[in-house]
């Protein structure tokens, strides 16, 4: 186990607070608990890619940063209308 591995798996604590945030908050908290597990999520990606000399998952990694970015717009969106 390297350094690198040791950090993902200190960085899963944190997205599992921000799901937990997600599921149990209201709305506005909700969506800032989205916001910060994507980003944790893709720093979490590109550490295990490292750790493992996968550099197939730094391309997964840019694609979910992306991805949760447009989502979480979309989702504020949402909120907006209701």
């Amino acid at each position: 186990m390297n350094a690198w591995l040791i950090g993902a798996l200190a960085l899963l604590p944190g997205v599992l607070a921000c799901v937990w945030v997600c599921a149990r908050s209201d709305v506005i908290a909700g969506l800032a608990a989205l916001e910060l597990a994507g980003t944790l999520s893709t720093v979490e990606l590109i550490m295990l890619a490292e750790g493992i000399h996968r550099q197939p998952f730094i391309d997964l990694a840019l694609v979910l940063a992306v991805m949760s970015l447009i989502g979480s717009l979309a989702f504020a969106r949402l909120l907006e209308r209701l």
